[in-house]
């Protein structure tokens, strides 16, 4: 199911980038795609920290 959703989903960044009005949205089209990538590092971090607290204060 997953998988299905991840095709359907799937963007062609250069597609996008020849098809765009002006040189702002391509800047908007390299912020969207990076954003899930720092949001999962993001998270991976925040979980870590909380993770190396925890065994810390035990």
């Amino acid at each position: 199911m997953t998988l299905l959703i991840l095709l359907i989903q799937e963007v062609d960044i250069e597609e996008k980038i020849k098809n765009a009005p002006d040189s702002s949205y391509e800047i908007g089209v390299f912020i969207g795609s990076m954003l899930p990538f720092v949001l999962l590092v993001l998270v991976a971090y925040l979980i870590y920290r909380y993770n190396k607290n925890k065994i810390n204060k035990e």
